[in-house]
């Protein structure tokens, strides 16, 4: 019996995805675990997997359609096996190809002007092709196009010193074109006077529609949602990072995998979460709900927008397991090989800019966080020491709160665990 393929949820977030493109067309055999299509979600481009054996009977969004949620992607059955009854019970057939319909027309539409315009050219282009004597500077007579003539009089160029590549010699547009870099290079040097003005291309207003991905439209929902609805409150405080420098060189000598100073962020975060459980906790609405579990997430900017990858149970981890998963994430997310279960559940986030040279900045909080640690550069600063002065290094962090279920005295105290952790790494490894 032929089975329909419904889009699943790929994420909390996720109400619909785009097909990027199918893997299988209609009449080609499936096998369960076969990639029958690739979608774009809001966090990542997934391949979908079929669980079925058969044909691919029916396709219900071709690619670089949209489809919502348990909407019809296509269906897999015997080979000629009637489905069309199979999608008018289930009513979810008919609405795809009315979603391609809307989309095929305008197009359609749009090229017929285009196709005008280019049936114009011909007739608009004709007269400016013949060929029309020009009298050049020097007295000769010269072969000209009607368009180069105005172009060269526009640009202020002597038409009499080009050599046409037209038919006998005429001059046309591509002439006019080629001559205008060796003209400025020609007259500079060789003239004591002032240079004729250059040529000043036509100044034109312009701009480039980007449509929006998947992820796009649910950074911008998501965290639209987070600064308008929560209220945010900001705390900074600077960490001395000495001891985390040569901690981490002393680390990274015996360590099997380069530990970095955002996986010791995160490490001591973690820690200190299990000493602030208010900070490790969601507003849920009607109650605030305290986590038991610590899992850390990480932003990381792909071109497509924002995605944050979760080190699960950081607390319980070691600095060169959390450094090992991280790599492990942020490559798989760049590739774009991510899964929902490794960008969602996240209990408190972390922002690192530091790589960017970013000495401070604000986070907006990623639901369903209560708060955002946003990590600036670690800065060497001239400091009083004694009777001279020393330099230090200091990296500044601001805490972005949810006033609904975190107060400012919480979550100071949780950036003065987090600083002692940091400022003696040796704390956070017992």
């Amino acid at each position: 019996m032929a089975e329909i393929i419904r889009m699943p949820r790929m994420s909390d977030t996720m109400t619909e995805a785009t097909i990027v493109d199918w893997h299988k067309k209609v009449g080609d055999k499936v096998k369960p675990g076969d990639v029958l299509a690739e979608v774009e979600t809001d966090k990542a481009t997934m391949e979908m997997e079929s669980y079925w054996e058969g044909t691919l009977l029916y396709i219900g969004v071709e690619k670089g359609g949209k489809i919502v949620v348990d909407g019809v992607l296509g269906v897999i059955g015997k080979d000629g096996e009637d489905y069309k009854a199979l999608l008018d019970k289930e009513g979810k057939g008919a609405p795809a190809p009315k979603e391609e319909k809307p989309k095929e027309e305008p197009k359609a539409e749009q090229a017929k002007p285009e196709e005008k315009k280019e049936e114009q050219k011909p007739t608009e282009e004709a007269p400016k092709e013949e060929e029309t004597q020009y009298e050049g500077a020097e007295g000769g007579r010269i072969k000209a196009s009607p368009l180069a003539k105005r172009i060269a009089a526009e640009k202020g160029i002597d038409i009499g010193k080009l050599s046409g590549t037209g038919d006998s010699g005429r001059i046309v547009k591509k002439d006019i074109d080629a001559y205008k870099a060796p003209m400025e290079k020609a007259e500079k040097p060789g003239k004591e006077q002032k240079p004729v003005q250059p040529f000043v291309t036509k100044a034109e207003e312009g701009h480039t529609d980007i449509d929006l991905t998947q992820m796009r439209k649910t950074i911008a929902r998501r965290l639209s949602e987070s600064n308008f609805t929560a209220p945010h409150f900001y705390l900074t405080m600077e960490i001395n990072m000495d001891n985390a420098m040569s901690s981490r060189s002393a680390m990274n000598e015996i360590s099997p995998v380069k530990i970095s100073f955002n996986d010791m962020v995160i490490k001591a975060c973690a820690v200190a979460l299990r000493q602030h459980p208010a900070v490790n906790s969601s507003w849920m609405g009607d109650f605030i709900r305290q986590n038991h579990h610590i899992h850390v997430g990480s932003a990381i900017a792909l071109p497509e927008g924002l995605i944050v990858p979760v080190i699960r149970f950081a607390d319980q981890k070691s600095l060169s397991q959390i450094a090992s998963e991280a790599k492990d994430l942020y490559e798989k997310a760049r590739t774009k090989k991510i899964q929902p279960q490794e960008f969602s559940g996240n209990t408190f986030t972390i922002s690192n800019l530091g790589m960017m040279d970013i000495d401070e900045f604000t986070a907006i909080i990623n639901p369903p966080d209560s708060a955002i640690l946003a990590v600036g550069r670690i800065k060497e600063t001239v400091i009083k020491k004694g009777e001279g002065f020393a330099t230090t290094n200091v990296m500044k962090v601001t805490l972005s709160c949810d006033h609904r279920s975190v107060d400012g005295a919480t979550g100071a105290a949780f950036l003065q665990t987090v600083k002692a952790y940091l400022e003696n790494p040796v704390t956070m490894l017992v």
